[in-house]
């Protein structure tokens, strides 16, 4: 694959009312590759008058667009969904070189991200009310479901095309136009996806992309202004805060999918094999750059030292490098930054007590690489057990009781995620109902399903994104009462 054409023809300006068009000043910023250190492209920086360029043109454009038919909503998706399969190895490969995950992981993704445009071109013909006698008699109850309004949508860097399928997905079905700002790290795969949805027919101002370095600057007004009138993020629980704290300004209706700190638990009862093929694919997806990626692996006393050893002679066996080199299963992480936070969290372990089983085999010298590792004897109050690893670290704790390691699961602030293997489907339901998340995997390492409202409690955020929950989060419900 020409990598350097594939680059060449992403846009990269901004794209605001149907046009692309510099930042202002002309300024921009340069995406890396996190493989190599190279500089990939050069994209548009948004300053704070783009930014209201964008919401301007996604308010004038929001009547029109709402009046449109559900069916003409649904077949555009459609086109789009089709059209993204088909080019699955042009964005599996701008995400493999901006982002870093293997390039096989990344088709997955296109796949998986696609699937939102087809799933909410299904829902966009299936928007409906209800009808009701008044009690009393004398009227009628009605209620109609209607499109929010301009939404401004911020997507995070470590799934670039999913995570804005995921919003788009439901904002075009229900009739909303749309600001989008990307992650500073991983533009090209949005502008790509844009030029794929003004490919397929999307009227101009109805979706807007800025690309900015300056997210607080260039967000923050758009928040604050009452053309917008809804908000939703992808990314860390500390800036989702800020932002719920802006949006009550004008009281824009808000989704936030935020941190998780994901329990794996192995009970004595479960098949070690399936469990262990199950924490990699939970802890390892995505180089376990996921708010979803097991953090802590909670296992049985009585079969920790079998899944320990199974588990990490796979950890040991995986292959890490540049996402586009065949082979690789394991990419670099985003940042420098990420590499030494990471590595902070495994210094403290191995200081605190904990034993290293694997993680110092070699890795390449250039680029963003941290071995994969597992740790064990891992101290329940450890740095690593608190915080979102966000790298292929697996921490592994024991445990003898059912309600001891549901009690240690739910001891976090976060609530988006957890998993849990075992035969007993009676225990299946028991430890599903007690666990204070909002998903949850019962005998599986990967529950992310367009089919499925993704999204966690507490301190992971509100709203659902995906399933039939998903389309809700874009729709307003108006009442009307009719007199006979």
């Amino acid at each position: 694959m020409d990598t350097k054409a594939l680059i060449n023809d992403v846009p990269k300006q901004l794209f605001v009312d149907g046009a692309w068009r510099d930042a202002e000043g002309g300024k921009t910023l340069e995406v890396t590759n996190p493989a190599t250190g190279e500089v990939l492209a050069r994209v548009a920086d948004a300053s704070p008058a783009d930014g209201d360029a964008a919401l301007a043109a996604a308010h004038a454009a929001q009547a029109s667009w709402a009046a449109t038919t559900p069916r003409e909503r649904s077949e555009l998706l459609r086109k789009a969904f089709e059209l993204l399969i088909e080019r699955t190895d042009d964005f599996a490969a701008l995400m493999t070189l901006e982002m870093g995950k293997p390039f096989a992981e990344a088709k997955g993704e296109v796949a998986y991200g696609a699937e939102y445009f087809r799933w909410f071109a299904e829902e966009a013909v299936r928007i409906n009310g209800t009808y009701l006698p008044a009690p009393a008699g004398g009227s009628r109850l009605l209620t109609m479901k209607q499109p929010v309004g301009p939404c401004l949508m911020i997507t995070p860097w470590n799934f670039p095309l999913a995570m804005g399928t995921r919003k788009i997905g439901p904002a075009l079905a229900a009739g909303c136009t749309m600001v989008i700002k990307p992650a500073a790290e991983t533009p090209l795969t949005m502008l790509a996806l844009v030029a794929l949805l003004e490919e397929v027919g999307v009227p101009k101002g109805v979706v807007n992309v800025v690309t900015t370095s300056d997210s607080g600057g260039v967000m923050e007004p758009l928040i604050r202004d009452p053309r917008a009138r809804k908000l939703t993020f992808t990314g860390s629980t500390a800036v989702g805060r800020k932002l719920v704290e802006q949006s009550a300004e004008q009281l824009l209706r808000v989704s936030m999918e935020l941190g998780g700190n994901a329990p794996f638990m192995v009970f004595e009862d479960a098949d070690v094999d399936a469990a262990v093929e199950g924490a990699m694919a939970a802890k390892m997806r995505n180089i376990g750059e996921a708010c979803t990626a097991a953090n802590r692996l909670y296992v049985h006393e009585s079969v920790a030292a079998e899944f320990g050893e199974k588990f990490a002679a796979k950890m040991k066996a995986m292959t890490v490098g540049n996402g586009m080199d065949e082979g690789v299963t394991v990419g670099p992480l985003i940042t420098g930054k990420a590499v030494k936070n990471v590595q902070r969290l495994i210094d403290g372990a191995v200081a605190a007590g904990a034993t290293k089983v694997c993680g110092d085999e070699q890795v390449p010298s250039e680029g963003n690489f941290v071995a994969p590792t597992v740790l064990t004897n891992v101290p329940g109050d450890d740095d690593i057990v608190r915080e979102e690893i966000f790298g292929p670290v697996a921490a592994i704790q024991t445990f003898t009781d059912e309600d001891d390691v549901i009690a240690r699961a739910n001891s976090t602030e976060y609530g988006l995620a957890a998993y849990f293997f075992s035969k007993d489907y009676s225990r299946a339901l028991r430890v599903a109902e007690k666990l204070e998340y909002g998903m949850v995997g019962v005998n599986v390492g990967v529950i992310s399903n367009p089919a499925a409202p993704f999204g966690g409690v507490k301190a992971s955020g509100f709203g659902r994104e995906g399933g039939f929950q998903g389309i809700d989060e874009y729709l307003e419900t108006k009442y009307v009462g009719m007199a006979l």
